[in-house]
């Protein structure tokens, strides 16, 4: 074993103690300034006279010297006196210039640590968002809604400074009195960082929208703190792809909440790019403004049929039941609501929905005629602009009497899902188109023969590169439409949201955005976790689904009430949640049951049925 010198043991020594921190090094220099100060005492009494020592007098003068460092006068003793006390000023000069070194580095690295929010947070009941990205706010905004008129506590942790993420929450969210937001710097996926987070007294985790794999992090390392689930926090996170899914018995004993968002979207692009307007009703259904989707008794609902509880329910659409067992929504009109059922409703307040007397006579409703395909046009071409692993859902997504679509993106590893999404549409014709788009002659080319134009994202890119590409499409297809009178109608699927911000909207835009549509459903289970069947069965491509359906196709054309219009189009198997006019800037949702509305045949209902 090599033998160390004296030196460099002591210089080791020296140096753990100085890594010690503040207090370290205040006990050190204590030491040393107690040794100086009797050291100089002891001094002091040897050179004094016998007649004149006095062990406490000199232990004083030193002490007092040392520490004031106080340059004695000439007059107060001899020459050796005097050196002495000279030094010990020195001493006790370069013992309070390190103090107060070691002081102000003390206060120094307090600041860093209130600013980086490393204190423990003392809350109960309150909601823990992981991961914040400057830009996207919707998640917070959505929370803020929710909490309404209530006290609520948000913890938004992040590895983002503290006062960067207070200042971006400052300048961009109106957050009320009765909310408080308090922001910690913390790594998210270190177990012990989240643990002074309070998880364990939190109502809700949220994992914001993030890249799967540090997702899947997040989710592991909230786990192995609630792992016994006794506490009764759900966690919600979303996952892009169905390689990350959680598996289930895992999700179920940490009381996790997954989704997919990419299947999701990818429907919606399908059906808002020949139903415009379809993505903002989608996110009007979802959000906290307006009407929600609540569980709620309603006085005088046994034994009647659901048709019957539908036309009779006024300030509330009943879109469901839920028996305690399993919540079903659109159970049909003959089924019967059973004692201990409660009904799951589209309202504004929990509360609102009221059941209108009986003797109210039953508007006159034309006999459903189920073969509408002659009153819908045509889609015409659609041009799909990308490609990317939900293609497939894309494809089958599509209405039935799409017949002809071309692909402009290099389609090489995603065959296998074209051939699915086109299984059972024998009548659909597909054209490859390989050319580069981001070339304006090739781009014009196709765009000239489109009726509808689909960007897809590049999720095997980065964010900020995908969007950047699709930005750059947005801006050519538009001035294309504008120059030529192009007459397509643009779907596009953006990553981020504060990319699409900066793109801004037209009425013949819609934009379906993965980051804001994936804070909506967060915000949703967040607040309503016993929905979750709810809203994964009306995100999913199973059973029944939200859709924008023309007015005529129901033969609702014309001056109606809305107790008709749910009766006629309750006898084709959906549910009508309210309509959207042509030209109007928001779907209107749960109007007064005997108001009348005027619809023409550019007019959509909005319902919600299987196809």
């Amino acid at each position: 074993m090599k033998k160390h010198s004296l030196r460099e043991r002591f210089s080791y020594w020296f140096d753990n103690r100085m890594a010690g921190g503040s207090l370290g090094l205040i006990k050190l220099l204590a030491l040393v300034t107690l040794g100086v100060i009797v050291l100089i005492a002891f001094v002091l009494f040897l050179f004094t006279q016998a007649e004149e020592r006095d062990i406490g007098s000199s232990l004083w003068d030193s002490m007092a010297t040392v520490i004031n460092a106080w340059m004695p006068s000439y007059e107060d003793g001899s020459p050796a006196y005097l050196l002495l006390m000279a030094l010990a000023a020195v001493i006790g000069l370069f013992v309070t210039s390190v103090l107060i070194g070691i002081i102000s580095s003390a206060i120094e690295e307090k600041i860093t640590s209130l600013r980086r929010g490393n204190s423990a947070v003392l809350e109960e009941n309150h909601i823990v968002v992981l991961g914040f990205s400057p830009g996207e706010y919707t998640l917070l905004r959505q929370l803020i809604l929710a909490s309404s008129d209530k006290p609520a506590c948000i913890v938004v942790a992040d590895e983002l400074e503290r006062d960067e993420m207070e200042q971006y929450i400052q300048d961009n969210v109106a957050v009320p009195k009765n909310v408080r937001i308090i922001c910690r710097t913390a790594d998210i996926m270190d177990p012990q960082m989240l643990e002074r987070l309070a998880v364990r007294e939190a109502r809700s985790i949220i994992i914001s929208p993030t890249d799967d794999k540090r997702t899947t992090k997040t989710l592991l390392a909230v786990s192995s703190i609630i792992s016994d689930g006794e506490n009764g926090a759900r966690v919600g996170a979303i996952m892009s792809h169905e390689d990350y899914a959680f598996p289930k018995t895992l999700a179920e004993k940490h009381n996790v909440t997954t989704l997919q968002t990419y299947e999701t979207i990818a429907k919606i692009i399908a059906h808002s790019c020949t139903e415009p307007g379809l993505s903002e009703t989608f996110r009007e259904v979802f959000n906290f403004e307006g009407s929600e989707m609540y569980l709620s008794a309603i006085p005088g609902a046994k034994g009647l049929r659901f048709e019957e509880l539908l036309v009779r329910t006024d300030g509330a659409v009943p879109i469901g039941v839920e028996n305690g067992r399993n919540l079903r929504i659109n159970p049909g009109k003959d089924y019967v609501i059973q004692e201990n059922d409660r009904i799951l409703i589209f309202a504004e307040e929990k509360d609102s929905a009221r059941l209108l007397p009986d003797s109210m006579p039953a508007d006159p409703v034309p006999e459903p005629d189920r073969d509408r395909s002659g009153l819908e046009e045509h889609p015409g071409r659609i041009l799909i602009i990308g490609c990317n692993e939900t293609i497939d859902t894309v494809l089958k997504e599509l209405p039935d009497n799409v017949t002809d679509i071309v692909i402009a993106a290099d389609t090489e590893g995603f065959q296998e899902e074209i051939e699915e999404g086109i299984s059972d549409k024998p009548n659909l014709h597909i054209r490859y188109d390989k050319s580069n788009v981001m070339k304006l002659k090739n781009l014009t080319r196709l765009a000239r023969e489109a009726d509808h134009v689909v960007t897809l994202s590049d999720h095997r890119e980065e964010d900020e590169d995908a969007d950047i590409r699709t930005i750059f499409l947005l801006l050519h297809l538009r001035d294309l439409r504008e120059r030529y009178g192009f007459t397509y109608n643009i779907t596009s699927e953006m990553r981020r949201e504060n990319n699409q911000a900066l793109i801004g909207n037209d009425d013949r835009t819609d934009f379906v955005v993965a980051s804001n549509m994936s804070s909506l459903f967060l915000a949703q289970l967040s607040e309503s976790p016993e929905l979750l069947s709810a809203f994964q069965e009306l995100l999913s491509n199973k059973g029944n689904e939200l859709y924008l359906k023309p007015a005529a196709a129901f033969g609702c054309t014309g001056t109606r009430t809305v107790r008709e219009l749910r009766r006629i189009v309750l006898g084709y198997g959906y549910l009508c949640l309210g309509y959207l006019k042509e030209g109007a800037p928001k779907s209107v949702f749960n109007p007064p049951l005997n108001e009348e509305t005027t619809l023409s045949e550019n007019d959509h209902l909005i319902v919600i049925g299987e196809e």
